[in-house]
């Protein structure tokens, strides 16, 4: 039994002890149903982890390589499609962790901007993804329609196992470096000067992120991975007035995001990943018109004092 299993059957009596309290006539399964609650569980998962991975990359100005290295992946998965893997995500997994560490060190080396480096992979593993699906007679099926849109449902044992794996590695390890990040970002010159492996640190972060974005693709799809790794994270440092502040509202906002997704796209039979991506939408666009609303109020009374 692997990680994730052992998560599910941890937290599947409570799923099931509150699944009467939750509205809604199809939205209960999600905590009653051990297909959907293997669902629910790598949606929190995966929500929880992009919330803290999503804040480093826009203080970092890294939101694009979230994007691309989604992208990426979809060559991967179609490479593991066509060659009839069990578990697509591996080759997806492979194929973003190398692709991740070129553009770092592309970017290190100064052979290209982080942006073109990103641009360049991005479409041109969704391209190789295309032609491998046209070649080897597939095409897009459903099942690659679930991995570009996200699909909570194609995820079985081992694609938990394997999301919940990333996703606790990722944690500890965000933990660790977590002052060498802050750090780096900040002064990148001032922190080698005090022996902080900041290249090391980069690259360590770079494989992060390509891990924790495989671990999204079946939440919410290649196309939408950005809806969970920078919305909610955007959205967090309009609210917060802190690098903790963020954090905490990034999570809020994170798992208000994936709950009402599933919730609406269950009551109204639509894609998973789809909803999930639009509610963050919405919760970013409110915060976003109540804060220049709030700002218009105040500017008058501060020009008098």
């Amino acid at each position: 039994m692997g990680v994730g299993m052992i998560i599910l059957e941890v937290f599947a009596p409570l799923l099931e002890a509150i699944a009467p309290l939750m509205p809604g006539e199809i939205f209960p399964y999600f905590f009653t149903m051990e297909l959907f609650q293997r669902a629910l569980i790598a949606a929190v998962m995966v929500t929880i982890v992009a919330g803290f991975l999503g804040t480093f990359l826009l203080v970092q100005n890294l939101a694009l390589i979230g994007d691309g290295l989604a992208h990426v992946s979809f060559g991967g998965v179609a490479v593991g499609v066509v060659l009839g893997a069990t578990s697509p995500l591996w080759y997806a997994l492979v194929f973003s962790i190398i692709s991740a560490i070129l553009i770092h060190e592309m970017q290190s080396r100064q052979i290209l901007t982080g942006d073109a480096s990103i641009a360049i992979f991005l479409t041109g593993m969704l391209a190789l993804g295309l032609v491998i699906l046209r070649i080897g007679g597939g095409g897009i099926t459903t099942d690659i329609e679930g991995y570009l849109f996200g699909n909570l449902l194609l995820i079985d044992e081992d694609s938990l196992d394997l999301i919940a794996t990333i996703c606790v590695t990722a944690i500890v390890l965000l933990a660790v470096i977590r002052s060498g990040l802050l750090a780096i970002t900040i002064d990148p010159l001032s922190a080698r000067i005090q022996g902080i492996p900041v290249r090391g640190l980069g690259l360590l972060f770079s494989v992060i992120t390509a891990a924790v974005v495989v671990s999204m693709v079946q939440v919410v799809g290649t196309l939408l991975v950005t809806a969970l790794l920078v919305t909610p994270a955007a959205t967090a440092q309009l609210i917060g007035r802190s690098f903790r502040s963020c954090l905490m509202w990034t999570q809020f906002i994170g798992l208000s995001s994936v709950l009402g997704g599933l919730y609406f796209s269950a009551e109204f039979d639509t894609g998973s990943g789809a909803m999930i991506a639009l509610v963050a939408a919405i919760i970013f666009a409110t915060v976003a018109i109540f804060q220049t609303i709030g700002k218009s109020f105040t500017k008058p009374t501060d020009n008098q004092n």
